[in-house]
């Protein structure tokens, strides 16, 4: 027995000591900050800087993120300015696309001004793969929603005026990121005081809906439809690589995917118009391994909501449709999940953002302070 033991100290010390292990980066740590240039900036801002990050992808391996940190004018309150996390809507999956760097639409930086004006800071990631390496991965809600939680963490680290108590907000894309958001942030990010969360035209059953495409769809003259299912794809190829997406698609199909990679959505809009979402298959999504793989990566959660949420629809959304609300809100209901549903008469997609304020104000005042 002595001389096992002695052959296996001899052996280990000829070895030498076993190799150190790198640790990966933790969730929220800050690479790098630095000021936003004022042109960048949203209406009631008093500071903002850039953000660089780790994050994690929804298979748990380490990936950098952006995004931007706005803090209202003005002295804090006691505590901290209380946080909103916002998760934008659709820009594409280019770097060029960040928002971070691109800027914003009117229309976002009316309404995160409204919210900078109530007394709240607002922290905005641009998601892992925009303006990072690699392909964003379009609407992989777990993936998203670490982005957003993380995001609240690096601004905290680099902005020490900021509250721990936080909420998410988000619309169409960002809408159902803040969906997944809102199931984990308590499990993710224990040691923040998330207090729940607001969403406006949120995506949820996608894979349903596409699962139903293939080449016998017409063209029904909308390029938005397109150009989105071109990014749904190509989102879910790059949340997960073994996905044969090839398979599916025609060669104008592989040449839109090409392109969807780089082209922010009015340039992605432009090039596909006048081509259907049939055109881009050469099969049906039902076929093959399609269904399974989507469903992993776009599948929004339908339990785990343990805190307040909001969810807003206009009755003229032609993005996100009311009636995949609608089976979102009858899918949660039947979980015994709480919320609060309420639709907006004759609000399109964009519109519905505006309209529910007079409902997210109060709501969030609640949560907030």
């Amino acid at each position: 027995m002595r001389r096992v033991l002695a052959l296996a100290v001899l052996a280990a010390t000829a070895l030498g000591p076993a190799p150190a292990v790198a640790a990966e980066p933790g969730a929220g740590v800050v690479v790098r900050a630095e000021a936003l240039p004022r042109a960048l900036w949203v209406p009631g801002t008093g500071a903002a800087q850039r953000v660089t990050y780790w994050s994690r992808t929804s298979e748990g391996k380490a990936a950098q993120s952006t995004g931007a940190v706005f803090v209202p004018a003005g002295t804090p309150p006691a505590g901290g300015w209380p946080v909103l996390s916002w998760a934008h809507g659709t820009v594409g999956l280019g770097d060029a696309c960040a928002p971070s760097t691109a800027g914003r639409s009117e229309r976002d930086r009316t309404y995160l001004g409204t919210w900078l004006r109530q007394g709240y800071a607002v922290v905005a990631t641009d998601y892992i793969g925009l303006g990072t390496p690699g392909v964003h991965a379009y609407l992989d809600g777990q993936a998203e929603a670490n982005a957003v939680i993380d995001m609240v963490r690096a601004a905290r680290a680099t902005t020490p005026a900021l509250a721990r108590r936080w909420a998410a907000i988000g619309q169409s894309q960002g809408g159902g990121a803040a969906l997944f958001t809102a199931a984990k942030a308590t499990r993710y990010a224990p040691e923040l005081d998330y207090r729940g969360a607001v969403t406006t035209g949120p995506a949820s059953n996608v894979t349903e809906f596409t699962a139903l495409i293939g080449p016998y769809v017409p063209d029904i003259g909308l390029a938005n439809l397109t150009a989105y299912l071109s990014y749904v794809l190509r989102g879910v190829k790059a949340a997960r690589p073994g996905f044969d997406l090839d398979s599916y698609l025609t060669p104008l199909g592989r040449q839109v995917m090409a392109d969807a990679e780089r082209l922010c959505y009015a340039d992605m809009a432009a090039r596909v118009k006048g081509i259907g979402i049939g055109q881009l298959l050469s099969r049906p999504l039902l076929t093959g391994d399609y269904l399974k793989t989507a469903r992993e990566v776009l599948d929004v959660p339908l339990t785990g909501y343990d805190r307040p949420l909001f969810i807003g629809q206009g009755t003229n959304d032609t993005d996100v449709p009311i009636f995949l609300t609608a089976k979102l809100t009858f899918d949660l209901s039947l979980r015994g999940q709480k919320f609060t549903y309420k639709t907006y008469p004759g609000k399109d997609h964009s519109a519905t953002m505006a309209a529910s304020l007079t409902d997210t104000i109060p709501f969030v005042r609640t949560l907030l302070g």
